[in-house]
């Protein structure tokens, strides 16, 4: 039975759904809106127990997700969107065991869905230049997952290169979350083992047209891909049945490329193959 406990970041919940977090100190008293609880009173309660305030006012106390965490731990840069952490580490192909570089740490949000695909086996290496992002992304690393014993956390610019460890063994995997990182492409090029793969999150037209271009450029990049994803989540009340009034749509643009020997195809020469098997695909089911 899985209670909660001193030091831990729990989430209490009103409602309407709203969550709002604290970390349990025994001693303290946690203040709602003129209300308050002694943190004493959650500490050893169990999961998903709901509370009563001083004036009444109930509540959930739970451990957060980690979709619920990353969206309420304090932040130095912007975090990426739940829906987008779930879908890098399917399309970068994270898994147990893997080596994996990530640039930048910012606020740990992404740093944290890696350590967690690639187990304790695994190994993430992460360059932010700032001190106070990376000072940030720690504290909400630790208060989440604990100590961590596979992450190697290091003020350097990806810009400016990507240094194997000492063992020099190749990273499996590059995943960036950069303004710029197209200037990383060729520093990942050389980083990667062959088979590798790339992935890059960019929030704009112009930043995607630019990475796609400078994987092109390399030569040894293949299997290029860039899409985005939108969330709708649905209200569903009896008969009433529809979309919400206000979705999670646009945040940014994954671009995936695979690291293979060059000589086979160029990166327009995929595209065209792939439009045409498309187009041969509706052709068929126009006349089926």
């Amino acid at each position: 039975m899985l209670q909660l406990a001193n030091g831990e970041r729990i989430h209490l919940v009103d409602q309407k759904g709203r969550h709002y977090a604290l970390t349990l100190k025994a001693g303290e008293i946690y203040q709602f809106s003129g209300q308050t609880i002694a943190h004493d009173a959650l500490i050893g309660r169990l999961d998903a127990t709901m509370v009563t305030l001083s004036r009444g006012k109930k509540m959930l106390a739970i451990r957060p997700t980690f979709g619920d965490y990353v969206l309420k731990m304090p932040r130095g840069a912007q975090v990426l969107y739940p829906k987008d952490l779930a879908l890098i580490p399917m399309w970068a192909d994270i898994y147990p065991g893997a080596r994996v570089f990530e640039a930048g740490t910012g606020s740990g949000a992404l740093t944290m869905a890696l350590l967690r695909a690639v187990g304790l086996r695994g190994l993430v290496v992460t360059y932010d230049v700032r001190d106070d992002f990376a000072h940030t992304a720690l504290l909400n690393i630790e208060r989440y997952m604990g100590p961590v014993s596979n992450l190697v956390s290091l003020r350097k610019n990806a810009y400016e290169g990507i240094e194997l460890l000492d063992d020099g063994i190749p990273f499996d995997r590059v995943v960036l979350d950069l303004p710029e990182p197209w200037q990383v492409i060729p520093h990942a090029a050389s980083a990667l083992r062959s088979g590798g793969i790339y992935v890059s999150f960019v929030p704009t037209v112009p930043q995607v047209m630019q990475t796609v271009e400078a994987l092109e450029r390399t030569a040894v990049f293949a299997m290029v891909e860039t899409f985005e994803t939108l969330l709708r989540t649905w209200s569903v009340q009896g008969r009433s049945v529809r979309p919400d009034h206000r979705m999670v749509a646009h945040s940014g643009f994954l671009t995936v490329a695979r690291k293979v020997e060059p000589g086979l195809l160029t990166a327009g020469q995929e595209r065209e193959i792939g439009d045409e098997t498309f187009g041969t695909e509706l052709e068929s089911e126009e006349r089926g």
